[in-house]
């Protein structure tokens, strides 16, 4: 099975939201926020992992929708 995993990437002066392992983006939105909000509803769905990129392309943030497996203790 592929995984879901919904990445939150610069696509020129956009945003994009892509599956992991994906070539094309889901959708192409004008700003991060619109684009994060997009890709925590897909990864809501699909319970997985929602990967927040930065303009230079590193990993800004991480959130979890499905089974962590180093859940928060608390």
């Amino acid at each position: 099975m592929s995984k879901k995993n919904q990445h939150v990437v610069p696509h020129g002066n956009d945003w994009a939201v892509k599956r992991e392992g994906g070539k094309r983006a889901t959708v192409v939105v004008p700003t991060q926020k619109e684009a994060i909000d997009v890709a925590r509803e897909i990864s809501k769905r699909n319970s997985s992992e929602l990967i927040i990129h930065r303009p230079d392309g590193r990993i800004r943030d991480k959130d979890s929708h499905g089974k962590d497996p180093y859940p928060p203790k608390g």
